[in-house]
């Protein structure tokens, strides 16, 4: 893990790539922190939700709501606070090692606006996305975040739009990659190398089909 990276060291890091000088704080009144301060957590959340990135993955046995759906289901669930995608990577009804895949259940707004899990079991355990502190960032993607953070305010902070080509190049490689390229696959490829196996009965929307 990068231990001691804040999101301040992070953009510190962007603005040393645009040949730009660094911020004390996303509050010191320079352009830097100003242009910085709005553009980083979407950076960060965009980029966390980009891949299934190991160090992100946790479970959690959900609350159950205490409003009824005004639906055709009988309970909804609240969703975690750090949950990055707003849907589960696996959704079961036990906690128990082994517990099967469960499908019954859907993604919907509740009464009261918020996103909720309904279904008809009374006890539901998911796997998701979380939101990560910088300081439990591993390297490989403190760089790609770094990368990230340059492409996306290169061209408020030097007013090249060549630098911002330059770096999105450099983050997720071409157009014809998809933008799945770059820096982008050799984080993955190194993050995927840490990860466990999975059977093809753990991936959900295989399940599903």
């Amino acid at each position: 893990m990068a231990v001691g990276d804040t999101d301040v060291g992070i953009v510190n890091k962007a603005l040393l790539f645009l040949g730009s000088d660094v911020i004390t704080s996303f509050q010191d009144g320079t352009p830097q922190a100003t242009i910085s301060k709005n553009l980083y957590d979407n950076v960060k959340q965009s980029t966390l939700g980009m891949y299934r990135w190991s160090f992100t993955i946790a479970k959690s046995q959900l609350a159950r709501d205490t409003v009824t759906p005004k639906s055709e289901w009988t309970y909804q669930y609240l969703l975690p606070n750090d949950m990055i995608t707003g849907v589960p990577e696996a959704v079961r009804t036990t906690g128990s090692p082994g517990g099967a895949l469960f499908t019954g259940w859907e993604i919907n707004q509740s009464s009261g606006g918020g996103a909720v899990l309904m279904t008809e079991s009374t006890e539901i355990h998911i796997d998701y996305q979380k939101n990560v502190s910088e300081g439990n960032m591993p390297v490989y993607f403190v760089t790609l975040l770094a990368y990230q953070m340059a492409w996306h305010i290169a061209e408020a902070i030097t007013d090249q739009t060549t630098k911002a080509e330059y770096w999105r190049t450099v983050a997720l490689g071409t157009a014809a990659e998809g933008l799945r390229g770059g820096f982008f696959r050799q984080a993955c490829a190194i993050d995927s190398g840490g990860q466990t196996p999975q059977v093809i009965g753990d991936y959900l929307l295989t399940d599903i089909r």
